[in-house]
């Protein structure tokens, strides 16, 4: 009988606390793939939730590094090379962080350092590629959203969107298999 009682208020206290500790996360996990002609194009990223939060100004500083997700970084693989914005990224896998500014340009920067957490930022020697991306003001969503609106041949065009605000990115991809 005290084997019972205890057995149960074990498993009572373990489940009580397990529920608690782990909960439902704030942000969800993402990703999103997309062939752009013969090549592949993927990314795995954390879904923040506006809740209601002044985003850009406010929770993300202006003229700060900003990884565009929650908690790891966000990640993009291409299994060829591509063509960001006129600016050639080699195949391989990178992670994604921006510069949000006020009143110019944004700048979206591909890192070599892949895995790693959203912050800090890894710093300038890991990155390979910087470009810049314009702002522009949209229907609100309320998840960070990554996708690719726009797929023409061996075109498209890669959009960060949050709360009224989304960034996009012309991506070119010239691998052509040999005959």
């Amino acid at each position: 009988m005290i084997y019972k009682t205890f057995t149960c208020l074990l498993l009572a206290s373990m489940a009580s606390h397990t529920a608690g500790a782990q909960g439902y996360p704030f942000s969800q996990r993402g990703s999103v793939s997309q062939s752009v002609a013969y090549t592949e194009i993927s990314v795995a990223y954390g879904r923040p939730v506006a809740r209601g939060r002044a985003l850009f100004g406010a929770l993300v500083p202006w003229d700060t590094v900003w990884h565009p997700g929650a908690d790891s970084a966000t990640r993009l693989r291409v299994n060829h090379d591509i063509v960001v914005e006129g600016k050639t990224l080699k195949a391989g896998e990178y992670s994604l962080w921006l510069i949000p500014h006020q009143t110019a340009p944004w700048a979206l920067i591909f890192s070599s350092a892949a895995h790693t957490f959203h912050k800090p930022y890894p710093g300038e020697r890991f990155e390979v590629l910087r470009v810049d991306v314009s702002p522009e003001q949209v229907s609100p969503v309320e998840s960070l959203t990554i996708s690719f609106p726009r797929v023409i041949r061996d075109e498209a065009d890669l959009r960060i969107h949050w709360g009224t605000t989304a960034v996009t990115a012309r991506i070119k991809a010239p691998f052509q298999p040999r005959s």
